[in-house]
């Protein structure tokens, strides 16, 4: 039996120094705390942490090193109604674990009743079954790694392109990885994935949640899984099943190798991190870490009947972010993840939920304070998904001048217009040019606008130009779940079409929709697969799909070329990547921006209040862009027209007087986009036809 040494209550989690491990657990309910310990065959080793500082219980063993597998079980009061639900019977996972290995080397969790604190046949009944045999254990992990010279590309917001990714569905079908790489984080740290994200231009790829993640007991029931990992156990460790090496700490070891190939390539790593609430679920739910450890402290509880949850996130639970050690556990593991693991930002998932002080969304709440403070935290890419699912959880351009966020009215007004909606060009005009009705109000620059036309939630490219409806069947819901508000356009046929009309308006309107995401102010970003035509036929809830529905298929090109093309233009421009809002001052052609009729002629209010009209002109003017550079270099550009028609009749253009350009040549045609080397210039005055539903863009000409 090793002896226990009294160790340090901080840092919390099992910290090996070279010697022995310190194992650290917060707990202000608890009255007893073991360490479990297991070897190799599953046999099971108890010792007291024999202190407790400030709640935090804590003891040394020396000679424990990394590989060991260890968990906790929490003696303390079992009152659901008081929100107390200790139950020593349940083996917890540590919250601030590195690493978690699977129950068997293919499985991470065996569901079973006694994982319940409860009997399923009596709620009210306690169970008392042992759930140790069931649950998955955590890893001590070694901390150390050679980052050699890694340092984070640190690229600029405005000359940022953001690729949102899967780390199992980019790479699971790619021909080139090796088969034993494919839906790791070595298959995405591949050098063939790399060139591809170099090739399309993309500056970061913000991972979908790559924290240890179970799936739910309901999913797994139905034969499914929880596939893109919103469903977190453990904020501190990557996922295990994305490991190509290992599940005892050498997932850890992959991803840090991950993030150094990307970082050398120039690519910075987002994460996806879900904070908001826990896989636990509500309290029907089963007992796997935080709520057998302290559940008053780490949930919101409702006020008049503790057993409940207050959940503001749809999934059972929402985290408590009222309490200090909760609110400690989220910096711990944004700082652990950029200090240690060497990631360059976050983006969050329902970030409203985290802005709930008592009910109401605050802007100035305590994490967001704590956020703003800290010099590790406030230094790296913050981006918010500015809703939740709890009232008033709406919260687009209300975030702090630190934070940007995923601009949820830019895809719902870019689709909009482009499918033919009535009224919809004033937003349009606002959205393309970065959204300054939502953001410049809190001292906020164009970039605070994360703008997205596809993200993992909802269709993909193609499925937004080919259905009307959603099809989630495969998701055994009776296509109940998923949102109904997809503001989609099948081109006259639902789903697959064989009709070469149908086919080439899905492949313009595609084209449309990137050519509005690359050409908008703020930062563009593409959702994985969509460069390639990716398709999940129909299914805009694709989260429990982890096969073909959700992967990547690498067979086509589909939009390769027209997306390198957009990505060259945006990089070669800083007229499409401004650092300052559009100041709209001085007359026609002097001015920074210019908004034209088809006729060549400024727009006048009633334009702008025309219904149906969904035609316009926009003279980017590349001379206006006068502030240096983050280098200190002063930007003068060429200067452009953007010749807008989301309409169903072609429209003809006359260019505007010569004070804006006497010359003009084609940069961009999302109708006939491989035939603008064939084109002769154009002269001011000149009339040009638009087709029905596409975007011209012309360069002016020395």
């Amino acid at each position: 039996m090793r002896e226990v040494w009294p160790g340090d209550p901080y840092p919390l989690g099992a910290t090996w120094d070279g010697t022995g491990t310190n194992f650290a657990l917060f707990s202000e309910v608890a009255r007893r705390v073991e360490l479990c310990l297991f070897d190799a065959e599953g046999r099971e080793t108890r010792r007291d942490l024999p202190e407790v500082d400030g709640f935090v219980w804590h003891g040394y063993l020396p000679g424990i090193g990394p590989g060991q597998r260890y968990g906790y079980r929490v003696h303390g009061p079992f009152d659901p109604r008081e929100g107390h639900r200790c139950n020593p019977s349940k083996l917890l996972l540590d919250p601030y674990g590195k690493a978690v290995a699977g129950a068997t080397p293919s499985e991470l969790i065996r569901w079973h009743e006694a994982l319940f604190s409860y009997r399923f046949a009596d709620p009210d009944a306690l169970n008392e079954d042992d759930s140790a045999p069931y649950m998955p254990k955590n890893v001590v992990v070694n901390p150390f790694f050679d980052w050699g010279d890694d340092r984070s590309p640190r690229v600029p917001y405005h000359e940022s392109v953001i690729y949102e990714a899967h780390v199992k569905g980019l790479t699971k079908l790619h021909p080139a990885v090796p088969e034993e790489q494919r839906g790791t984080y070595a298959g995405l740290a591949h050098p063939v994935m790399i060139d591809h994200l170099l090739d399309l231009g993309v500056t970061a790829v913000e991972l979908m949640p790559v924290h240890q993640a179970v799936p739910e007991h309901a999913l797994v029931a139905r034969g499914l899984d929880n596939y893109w990992g919103y469903n977190t156990i453990g904020f501190f460790a990557p996922h295990n099943s994305y490991s190509s090496s290992g599940q005892s700490g050498e997932q850890v070891l992959e991803f840090k190798a991950m993030v150094r190939a990307l970082h050398e390539a120039g690519i910075e790593v987002i994460l996806d991190v879900v904070y908001n609430h826990t896989a636990e679920g509500d309290h029907l739910g089963p007992t796997l870490s935080f709520r057998g450890i302290d559940n008053a402290s780490y949930y919101r509880l409702r006020d008049d009947d503790k057993r409940y949850h207050l959940d503001y996130t749809g999934c059972g639970n929402s985290l408590n972010v009222r309490n200090p050690h909760a609110l400690q556990l989220i910096m711990d593991s944004l700082r652990y993840w950029i200090l240690d693991m060497h990631v360059d930002g976050f983006r969050f998932d329902l970030a409203s939920a985290l802005a709930r002080e008592l009910h109401d969304v605050d802007r100035l709440a305590a994490f967001f304070d704590l956020v703003q403070q800290d010099p590790v935290v406030s230094q790296v890419k913050l981006i918010a998904e500015p809703w939740d699912v709890g009232e008033g959880g709406y919260q687009v351009g209300n975030f702090p001048p630190l934070w940007t966020e995923w601009n949820g009215k830019y895809r719902d007004t870019v689709r909009d217009f482009w499918r033919g909606s009535y009224a919809t060009m004033p937003e349009f005009a606002s959205r393309l040019t970065g959204s300054s009705d939502l953001y410049e109000h809190s001292a906020r620059r164009p970039f605070a606008s994360i703008n997205f036309v596809t993200c993992h939630d909802g269709f993909t490219l193609t499925d937004l130009v080919s259905y009307d409806h959603k099809h989630n069947e495969a998701n055994g819901e009776d296509n109940r779940d998923g949102t109904d508000d997809n503001r989609s356009w099948n081109c006259g046929v639902e789903g697959p079409s064989r009709d070469p009309g149908v086919l080439e308006l899905r492949a313009r309107q595609r084209r449309n929709f990137l050519a509005t995401l690359f050409l908008s102010q703020g930062v563009p970003m593409l959702s994985h697969g969509d460069e390639l035509g990716r398709t999940q036929e129909g299914n805009n809830n694709a989260y429990c799909q982890d096969g073909e529905i959700a992967w990547v298929h690498w067979e086509g090109s589909g939009d390769m070329e027209f997306v390198r093309l957009l990505s060259r233009l945006r990089h070669d421009h800083p007229v499409f990547r401004r650092r300052r809002f559009f100041t709209g001052t001085g007359r026609g052609a002097a001015a920074d921006i210019a908004w034209l009729t088809p006729a060549g002629e400024s727009m006048t209010d009633q334009d702008w209040n025309v219904g149906f009209a969904k035609s316009l002109g926009v003279f980017l003017n590349g001379d206006a862009i006068t502030e240096p550079d983050p280098r200190g270099r002063r930007v003068r550009d060429d200067s452009f027209l953007l010749l807008v028609n989301a309409g169903s009749e072609p429209v003809e253009f006359t260019l505007p007087g010569a004070e804006y350009g006497e010359r003009w040549e084609f940069a961009l045609d999302t109708a006939e986009p491989g035939t603008l080397g064939d084109r002769p210039r154009l002269k001011a005055r000149d009339v040009v036809t638009v087709g029905d539903r596409a975007l011209l863009v012309l360069r002016r000409g020395a």
